[in-house]
C-alpha cells in the first residue's frame, strides 16, 4: 500500500450487548437472546443475538413484535453500567493501536492506522493482532473493516460480521461498492431509498449513471454526498472531517417510556427528577455544564411536544436541571391527559472555567456539587439506583440502554427528512 494512502479501520463489536450479557450468564450462549426489556413491555429491542436475528428480530423493533417473531427468545433487561465498563475496555485496546480513535457509538469505532505499519505490520496483520488483543483484554469478539475512507471501512466491517476482517484494496473501492444495495450506504434511510428507487437507482453502481450536478439538483448537498459515497469517499456529515476531529458531545438526554400511561402529576414529576439525575451525572462525568434544558413530552396518542429554556447560568446540578424541566412540564402538560413518554435533554455546554460563581448563593451550589460528587461515587460502587434524591424515589425505573453515549458520534448522517 502506498505510503500516501490512508488506512482506516472500522471496528465493530459483535453483538456487543448480548456478548456482555453472556459473560455474566453463560447459559445465554447459543440461544436467541433479546436485550432491552421483557417481552410484554412497551420498549424497543436494544440488541439481538445472531440466533434471534434469523427470525427477523432487530434493534429498535418493539419488544412485543420481537416476541411474536421469536416466541422462544430469552428477553433480558439491559445493564448500561456493564456496557459502559466494557466499552471502556474496548477503548483502551483501540488506543493501544492508534492515538486517533473516534468512538462512533458505545460498540464501534474508527481508527486512523495510517503510518502504523512499522509498529503493527500491514493492514491484515494489524487487524488480526487487534482482534486477538480485544479477545484477550475484554473477552469479546469484533469485526474489522479496512479502507482508505471511513465509509468503505464501515461497509467492509458490516460484510465481515461476525468476527471477520475485510480489506478493500486501494483502488478497488468503487468495484466493491458497485453491486451493493443503496441502503448499504451509511446515511441512506427508508425515505431516501424510496426516492432513489423512483429514479431507478437500486444498486450503488446505478448512482454513477447520474452526474453530480443532477444529484445535487435533485437532493441538494446530500446528492453530492451520495455521489462521493458511491465512489468510496468520505462525504457528508461527520465524514467531512478527519478521524477523531469530533470529540465534544453536543447534547445529553435520557427518556423513559411508561409501561402503562401515566396520569398523576406526582408520578411524572418524580420521573423527571430521576431523568434529571441521570443527565446531571453524565454532565459531571464529562466535566461540563449545560445552559439549555429541554422537556420532551409524548401523550398516549403519540402527540409529542418539546419545550426548552435557557438557564440563568450553566449547570450540572440535578436539582437545577429538574427545576427548569419541571417548570416546563407544569406549563405545558394538559392536566389529566395520559402521558406515554417523558424526556430530559440538555445542551449548550460550557467548560467549567467559563463559569461565573454567584457570590450571593452563600456557597449553596458548591455544597451541592460536593454532595452529588459523593453520590456519584456511591453509584459507581453500588449501582445507579442505589442513591436517589427523595423527589425521584417514586419515579425510579430501569435505565434505558443507549448505543450512543456521551462523547460518541452517530456517523450515519442522513439527509434531513422524516427518516
Amino acid at each position: 500500500m502506498p505510503g500516501s494512502d490512508k488506512t482506516i479501520f472500522h471496528v465493530d463489536m459483535d453483538a456487543f450487548f448480548v456478548s456482555v450479557e453472556e459473560l455474566f450468564d453463560p447459559s445465554l450462549k447459543g440461544n436467541a437472546v433479546v436485550v432491552g426489556g421483557q417481552r410484554d413491555e412497551r420498549g424497543v429491542v436494544c440488541a439481538a443475538s445472531y440466533e434471534a436475528r434469523k427470525f427477523g428480530v432487530h434493534s429498535a423493533m418493539p419488544l412485543r413484535t420481537a416476541a411474536k417473531l421469536c416466541p422462544h427468545a430469552i428477553f433480558v433487561d439491559g445493564h448500561p453500567s456493564r456496557y459502559r465498563e466494557y466499552s471502556e475496555k474496548v477503548h483502551k485496546v483501540l488506543t493501544s493501536f492508534s492515538p486517533l480513535v473516534e468512538m462512533a457509538s458505545i460498540d464501534e469505532a474508527y481508527l486512523d492506522m495510517t503510518g502504523t505499519g512499522r509498529l503493527h505490520g500491514p493492514p491484515l496483520r494489524a487487524a488480526d493482532s487487534l482482534q486477538r488483543a480485544m479477545k484477550s483484554e475484554s473477552n469479546l469478539n469484533c469485526s474489522i473493516g479496512i479502507g482508505r475512507s471511513r465509509l468503505v471501512a464501515k461497509v467492509c466491517s458490516a460484510k465481515a460480521k461476525p468476527h471477520g476482517v475485510l480489506w478493500a484494496v486501494p483502488g478497488q473501492e468503487a468495484n466493491l461498492l458497485a453491486p451493493l444495495d443503496v441502503r448499504d450506504i451509511p446515511g441512506v434511510g427508508k425515505v431516501t431509498e424510496h426516492e432513489l428507487h423512483e429514479l431507478g437507482i437500486n444498486r450503488v453502481r446505478d448512482l454513477r449513471r447520474f452526474s453530480d450536478e443532477f444529484l445535487k439538483d435533485r437532493f441538494g448537498k446530500w446528492g453530492l454526498a451520495l455521489a462521493g459515497k458511491a465512489r468510496g469517499e468520505d462525504a457528508g456529515g461527520w465524514f467531512d472531517t478527519e478521524v477523531a476531529a469530533h470529540s465534544d458531545a453536543k447534547s445529553i438526554s435520557h427518556e423513559h417510556t411508561y409501561s402503562e400511561d401515566a396520569t398523576r402529576q406526582e408520578q411524572m414529576e418524580s420521573t423527571l427528577m430521576r431523568l434529571s439525575e441521570m443527565v446531571g451525572r453524565r454532565l459531571r462525568e464529562a466535566g461540563m455544564h449545560a445552559r439549555t434544558v429541554q422537556l420532551k413530552l409524548r401523550y398516549k396518542d403519540f402527540t409529542t411536544i418539546t419545550r426548552a429554556r435557557t438557564m440563568t447560568h450553566p449547570t450540572q446540578l440535578d436539582s437545577e436541571i429538574f427545576a427548569g424541566v419541571r417548570d416546563l412540564f407544569r406549563k405545558n402538560w394538559r392536566a389529566g391527559v395520559a402521558v406515554r413518554l417523558l424526556g430530559v435533554h440538555v445542551s449548550s455546554f460550557e467548560e467549567p472555567q467559563y463559569q461565573q460563581r454567584d457570590l450571593l448563593d452563600d456557597g449553596q451550589r458548591e455544597r451541592w456539587e460536593h454532595a452529588l460528587s459523593a453520590v456519584d461515587n456511591l453509584r459507581d460502587r453500588f449501582g445507579e439506583s442505589s442513591v436517589s434524591l427523595a423527589s425521584g424515589l417514586c419515579g425510579n425505573f430501569r435505565e434505558r440502554t443507549q448505543r450512543t453515549p456521551l462523547g460518541c458520534r452517530d456517523t450515519q448522517t442522513r439527509k434531513p427528512s422524516s427518516e
